[in-house]
């Protein structure tokens, strides 16, 4: 009995809780969002009609006359628009309406030739300003909306003072240009209204939806409450008092039925009706998934040795030939992987070399890496340039991709005779290249589009020198990516700085030098990506 209390008790508490708080959550959004467009329609009225206000204050004010007002000249006609401006100043209930002068140099300096103030709007303190003050432009603010004016780019301009520093209260100020008898701007008015009327008209809003918030939350509570209780926590005492006796007795009683018309409790109590017949079932699934297990494992072993007798890995690769040295490696990061390298003979004096990085992991990663592999290395075969056999590549390919992965690719053939390397690098690595007595650095070349991610891309071939003692090393995004327990990455500065460790070295004490770094680097860290190198050196006669 107390069990059923307890369950009873926890889970209204948490959905009636979980409810109402979604209610009061509701509430808040819309008085959020109600707020939100309660101000912005507020600000747009209050800036429309504050616009009439001051473009109609501006009529009064003779913009040919202002030089003459500050030189003390037509005090009668100065003393009239004074008054006409107090007047407007009080009629429209606005804390101030002022006309000034500004420094066209740079809108930072400005003088008053009119000033009112009505400082019963507000309860504010505002000193009216004399005839030829002088005063700096408040901020940049105004100095821009100045600028928009006088150049004729606004009609008026608006400036909201929701939070105020200087202690005056919440106001608007609208500024419209004062032109003269030509249309030339002379000047600028400005009418600050308070905009307390916002808050005293927000209040009666904001308390009717939270009033609305608050009933619907009260009933809604109660209708969960009797709604609970009937449709789903009764069925869930029943179920979990089931379950619990035949977790003790392990014996089957009459089926629970349907206890609810919602149907994952009604498949909750056949769940358990079938508990007993389910686990003999798991057992024996269990058994046949874990053979079936065993032999995937067996059949990816045997796709990594296909996988890895796919390309050369016997080396020294090339032991008749004395004008270079080969080596590469790949490590793929699960059994079998999407990285590969090639390298082969074209003719006496062409050897093609090709890394690749297709997208993905994995045996459709594997699979898509035998065919690229396939087409690139046979059409080499066949002659042409790097640019055309990627081309014939992408085409076969693109023909074919319903799964839509691809491969970022780099191509070279290198006449071994001159050293000449003509390339071409569809999306893939930078290459790094060594010079006789000097450093590895990144040799940044023009990257096309990857192979297979559109049909119809054009390829282009580059070409470099490779003369006796330089190295060229090629890699794919697993090295400089390999992330340690910390995640951080190896990163290409680090690969550049361990080359040169080794720069003196043959190729494979090169790549060697490379994996010892990395696996320092990584530590016990779970290899991300496959990991896969190439180095070649043109031999020196000296070697």
């Amino acid at each position: 009995m107390k069990r059923k209390i307890k369950l009873r008790s926890s889970m209204s508490i948490s959905v009636i809780g979980g409810l109402i708080g979604l209610l009061l959550l509701f509430g808040l959004i819309i008085c959020i969002i109600g707020n939100g467009c309660f101000v912005d329609a507020f600000k747009h009225e209050y800036s429309t009609v504050t616009y009439h206000m001051a473009d109609s204050a501006a009529c009064f004010v003779n913009g040919s006359n202002l030089d003459d007002y500050l030189d003390g000249r037509k005090q009668e006609e100065y003393k009239n628009t004074k008054r006409r401006l107090d007047l407007a100043c009080d009629k429209l209930n606005v804390s101030l309406i002022y006309v000034i002068v500004v420094d066209k140099s740079d809108y930072g300096r400005f003088v008053s030739v009119f000033n009112s103030v009505n400082n019963s709007v507000d309860n504010s303190s505002y000193t009216e300003w004399e005839l030829g003050h002088k005063r700096d432009t408040t901020n940049d603010e105004y100095r821009e909306k100045y600028k928009k004016l006088y150049e004729g780019k606004s009609d008026y301009e608006t400036v909201f003072r929701m939070n105020t520093t200087d202690g005056s209260h919440p106001h608007i100020t609208t500024l419209v240009p004062v032109k003269d008898n030509l249309g030339k701007v002379t000047a600028i008015l400005c009418v600050q209204r308070p905009i307390s009327e916002m808050e005293k008209a927000f209040r009666p809003y904001f308390y009717m939806i939270m009033a609305n918030v608050f009933v619907m939350v009260i009933l809604m509570s109660v209708l969960a409450a009797v709604f609970l209780k009937k449709s789903i926590i009764k069925p869930v005492e029943i179920v979990s008092s089931e379950a619990s006796r035949f977790a003790e007795e392990k014996t089957i009683r009459e089926p629970l039925g349907k206890l609810s018309r919602y149907e994952i409790i009604h498949n909750l109590a056949r769940s358990i009706d079938s508990m007993e017949t389910d686990m003999v079932s798991y057992i024996e699934n269990l058994t046949a998934a874990t053979a079936e297990k065993e032999r995937m494992g067996a059949e990816l072993s045997i796709a990594a040795g296909i996988q890895a007798n796919s390309i050369p890995d016997v080396f020294p690769a090339f032991p008749e030939r004395d004008e270079f040295d080969i080596f590469a490696s790949m490590d793929p990061a699960i059994q079998v992987g999407g990285d590969f390298y090639n390298f082969l003979l074209i003719d006496d004096d062409h050897l093609a070399l090709v890394i690749a990085d297709v997208s993905g992991k994995g045996v459709p990663a594997a699979l898509f890496m035998m065919v690229t592999n396939i087409l690139i290395c046979d059409r080499a075969q066949m002659g042409g340039d790097p640019a055309e056999i990627l081309k014939f590549a992408n085409e076969n390919i693109c023909d074919h991709n319903r799964a839509e992965m691809f491969v970022t690719v780099w191509l070279g053939i290198l006449e071994i005779s001159t050293g000449k390397l003509t390339a071409a690098n569809a999306g893939h690595e930078y290459p790094a290249i060594y010079r006789k007595d000097g450093e590895f650095e990144l040799y940044k070349d023009n990257h096309d589009f990857v192979v297979g991610g559109m049909k119809g891309i054009p390829y282009h071939d580059y070409e470099m020198q490779l003369n006796k003692g330089d190295k060229l090393f090629l890699y794919t995004d697993g090295l400089p990516e390999a992330t340690n327990s910390d995640e951080k990455m190896y990163t290409t500065d680090r690969m550049i700085e361990t080359l040169n460790l080794h720069k003196n070295e043959s190729p494979k004490q090169i790549i060697e030098g490379l994996q010892k770094s990395v696996g320092e680097f990584v530590g016990n860290a779970p290899q991300f990506d496959d990991l896969t190198m190439l180095c070649i050196e043109i031999k020196d006669d000296e070697d």
